[in-house]
C-alpha cells in the first residue's frame, strides 16, 4: 500500500466490516493518523486500529463525514478502469429494466461510487458530484464516462446543496461536447423535454418512475390532480392512461409551461390543465369550492432535511395529505410520498392514517412503493433508501 493510512479508533470498524461506506470525524484516531494530514478529496487506506486494511477512501478532513469507502480492496486505485468497471456493472443492471437510455445510470453508495450520479438522457449524460473526493476524480470520471457511453454532451449540475457541506463551490457547467437546449426523455412510451442547463435537480425525477406506473393503472376516466408536478410527468402519462382530464400544478412558472409543453408534446393538451399555485392555498381554494378529484397525487419536495426537524417536517406532510384528502372524492385514491431521508416509510404511513382520521375517511393501503431500480439501496445504508410511497384508497365515514 503506497497510498497514506487513515487509522480508526478501537472498535470503531464495526460498521465498515457490515458494509456501510462512511466514516465519520469521531470514528478517527487523529493521533495516529490527524485528519489535518490530509487534502480535501485525497485517496488513502482505511485501517481498523490494530492496522488491518479495510479498504480505500476518500478523505475530506473538513467534514463530518470525513472519508467515504469506495472499494474494501486496499490495493485498488482509484482510476480510469476503476470508474469503467463501475459503470459497466450499472449498465448491465439498467439493461434488466429499461428498453431505452432514459435512467439514473449511477447512484452514488447504491452503486458503490459515493459522491457520484450520473443520469442518462439518451446521448447525454448529466453528472453531479456531491463529495470533496469526486470532485478530485472530475476528469477521471469523464474520461470512464467518454469511453463507457461515447455520448455526445456531459454537463455537470454541480448546483446541489450538498456540496455546501463538503466545502466546495456551485456550478453549472458543460464537460463535454454542446449542451442541447432540451434533454429528452423516454418514460413508459411517453416523451418528455426539460432543460438542460436549468431544470431541477438534474433534470428529471427519474426515481418515481415506477410510482408513476402504478397509479397510472387507476386513472381511466377518473379526474386526476398532479401536485409538485415539476414537468408533468405524471399528469401527462395519466391522460396517455385514458384519465378524463388532469391538473398539474407547481409553484414554479418554468415548471408550469414545461408542463403545458410536454402535455402538447404527447397529443394531450387538450386534457391537461397546467396551473402555477401554492399547492396549499390550491387545495384550500378547492375545498372551499366543494371542487373534487378522483385521483391524487403528492409529491412534495423534502420537508425533513435535518433529523432534528423531523416532527415539524411531518406536521407539514400531515397537513398536506389532510388537505389532499378534502378535495378527494369519495372512494378516491391518493398518492402520498416523502423523499425524505429522515422520514421512513412507517413515519409517512401513520402520517396519512392521522390524516385520514381528521379527514373522516377510512384508508386502505393498496401498494407501498419507493425509488425505482435504477436508484439501488446499499443494504447496509438506510439513507440510500429515501424514497416512500403509498397508494391508498380513501372512503368517507
Amino acid at each position: 500500500m503506497d497510498m497514506p493510512i487513515l487509522t480508526l479508533r478501537n472498535n470503531e470498524e464495526r460498521r465498515l466490516r457490515a458494509g456501510h461506506l462512511w466514516v465519520f470525524s469521531n470514528e478517527v484516531d487523529t493521533k495516529k493518523t490527524p485528519l489535518t494530514a490530509f487534502a480535501p478529496g485525497q485517496a488513502a487506506v482505511v485501517t481498523a486500529s490494530r492496522g488491518r486494511p479495510l479498504g480505500v477512501v476518500t478523505v475530506n478532513p473538513g467534514s463530518l463525514i470525513c472519508a467515504r469507502v469506495m472499494d474494501d480492496d486496499p490495493d485498488t486505485r482509484l482510476d480510469v478502469d476503476f470508474f469503467r468497471s463501475r459503470i459497466r456493472d450499472a449498465l448491465a443492471l439498467r439493461a434488466r429494466f429499461y428498453a431505452t437510455p432514459h435512467y439514473r445510470l449511477l447512484f452514488s453508495e447504491g452503486d458503490h461510487v459515493p459522491g457520484v450520479v450520473l443520469d442518462r438522457y439518451g446521448d447525454v449524460v448529466v453528472g453531479q458530484l456531491t463529495t470533496a473526493g469526486a470532485e478530485v476524480l472530475r476528469d477521471v470520471i469523464l474520461e470512464a464516462v467518454l469511453a463507457e457511453l461515447a455520448p455526445r454532451a456531459v454537463i455537470w449540475r454541480n448546483d446541489a446543496a450538498a456540496r455546501d457541506l463538503e466545502g466546495l463551490p456551485r456550478a453549472v457547467e458543460t464537460a463535454y461536447g454542446e449542451a442541447p437546449d432540451l434533454l429528452e426523455i423516454d418514460e413508459d412510451g411517453a416523451r418528455f423535454a426539460v432543460p438542460a442547463l436549468t431544470g431541477q435537480k438534474t433534470g428529471w425525477f427519474y426515481d418515481m418512475r415506477e410510482n408513476r406506473t402504478a397509479l397510472c393503472r387507476l386513472v381511466r376516466g377518473r379526474t386526476v390532480l398532479d401536485l409538485f408536478a415539476y414537468a408533468g410527468a405524471f399528469s401527462v402519462r395519466a391522460a396517455l392512461a385514458g384519465a378524463a382530464s388532469a391538473v398539474c400544478l407547481d409553484s414554479s412558472e418554468a415548471a408550469r409551461d414545461m408542463a403545458a409543453q410536454n402535455a402538447a408534446r404527447n397529443g394531450v393538451a387538450g386534457s391537461v390543465e397546467a396551473v402555477r399555485a401554492d399547492a396549499g392555498a390550491f387545495l384550500e381554494e378547492c375545498a372551499a369550492s366543494g371542487r373534487t378529484f378522483d385521483v391524487v397525487s403528492l409529491d412534495p419536495p423534502a420537508l425533513v432535511k435535518r433529523r432534528k426537524d423531523l416532527e415539524a417536517g411531518l406536521r407539514a406532510y400531515e397537513r398536506l395529505n389532510r388537505l389532499a384528502m378534502d378535495v378527494l372524492a369519495d372512494d378516491g385514491i391518493l398518492m402520498t410520498c416523502s423523499c425524505s431521508q429522515h422520514v421512513d416509510a412507517w413515519d409517512l404511513r401513520r402520517v396519512a392514517l392521522r390524516a385520514a382520521n381528521a379527514a373522516g375517511r377510512r384508508a386502505q393501503v393498496l401498494a407501498q412503493g419507493r425509488q425505482g431500480p435504477d436508484h439501488p439501496a446499499h443494504p447496509a445504508m438506510a439513507e440510500t433508501d429515501y424514497l416512500k410511497s403509498f397508494i391508498l384508497r380513501l372512503l368517507r365515514r
